[in-house]
């Protein structure tokens, strides 16, 4: 499982040019679910993403996580982040979920995500999604979950 954080100021995502999902200060969170994912991969996720400081503190230093500002985060599904870019220069998404076990899996990480974390927004999955988003920073990192 990969997630691609973004420490933003604000997030927004769009449908049909309706917002479906904004957040504020946090976390955009581009998720990818590979074959080999499972609920116990996605646990480890959001457990690392809730705990991992990437916020500053009074000292201007990244020693503060998501809960500790009380920072939003927003999930969007990414399949193209499991994309296998080493040959040739069209990507294979051979290693991405199949779209219903990815489906189920990202159901299973925004609830138990929402179980654990009180400012949760999504995007919608599988659809055609605009992403909006100021990072803060900017703060990027690249998270895999075996």
């Amino acid at each position: 499982m990969l997630g691609l954080l973004q420490r933003v100021s604000e997030a927004s995502v769009t449908v049909d040019n309706t917002v479906v999902g904004e957040i504020g200060q946090g976390i955009l969170l581009l998720l990818g679910i590979q074959k080999n994912d499972t609920p116990e991969t996605a646990n480890k996720l959001i457990d690392k993403i809730l705990a991992y400081r990437i916020f500053a503190d009074e000292n201007n230093k990244m020693n503060c996580n998501l809960q500790q500002v009380a920072g939003g985060i927003l999930v969007v599904s990414q399949f193209t982040l499991a994309a296998d870019t080493n040959k040739g220069l069209r990507p294979s998404f051979s290693s991405a979920a199949p779209p219903a076990a990815a489906q189920e899996l990202y159901d299973y990480f925004v609830a138990q995500l929402r179980s654990k974390h009180s400012s949760v927004a999504t995007g919608i999955f599988a659809a055609d999604m605009k992403v909006a988003l100021i990072n803060d920073g900017p703060v990027t990192f690249l998270l895999e979950m075996e």
